[in-house]
């Protein structure tokens, strides 16, 4: 189960990762940094999906190796879904849901009850979703996702990537 400093850890990176400015421009520099990212440090495929929040237009594609199946994406729009649902990270959503579930409910019960959600299997809240917030902008303004490592490197691949474009805007 996740601790409150392990989640307010999560909130803290999503706070740090706030973008100067957000168009496709930057979406397809962060995509190749992401791709880059998985690439170096991963042998198995992985999607890199990058969209704008209000309209899902899809701005950077790419999978990082072959091998992908072609449910894959299935998975990236629920954690989509849940990005654009919640406004947090789906690593950060997991964590507060594991953090905040009964003991006796599973956690598609716990978001029917506790979160008055209908259709539960609409969201993925493990790691790999996450906002793309700018300076001075009310709400998300997009919404990057990687699919097909483990949820705790999905998400690493995303904050290190921002963090590394961020620093290379300050060089």
């Amino acid at each position: 189960m996740a601790t409150i400093a392990a989640i307010e850890s999560v909130k803290a990176q999503e706070e740090s990762c706030v973008l100067p400015a957000f168009d496709s421009d930057v979406a397809f520099t962060l995509g190749t940094i992401i791709r880059t990212h998985c690439q170096r440090n991963h042998t198995g495929p992985a999607v890199v999906y990058i969209t704008h929040a209000n309209s899902s237009q899809l701005l950077c594609f790419a999978a990082s190796r072959p091998g992908m199946f072609p449910d894959s994406m299935h998975s990236v729009k629920r954690r989509e879904a849940a990005v654009l649902r919640w406004g947090i990270s789906t690593m950060r959503m997991y964590m507060q849901l594991e953090q905040s579930r009964p003991y006796n409910r599973t956690l598609q019960d716990h978001l029917k009850i506790g979160y008055d959600v209908a259709d539960p299997s609409m969201y993925l809240y493990y790691g790999g979703g996450f906002p793309v917030r700018v300076k001075n902008v009310e709400g998300i303004v997009g919404v990057i996702v990687v699919h097909g490592l483990n949820p705790e490197d999905n998400h690493r691949m995303i904050v290190t990537s921002i963090q590394e474009y961020l620093k290379s805007l300050t060089n």
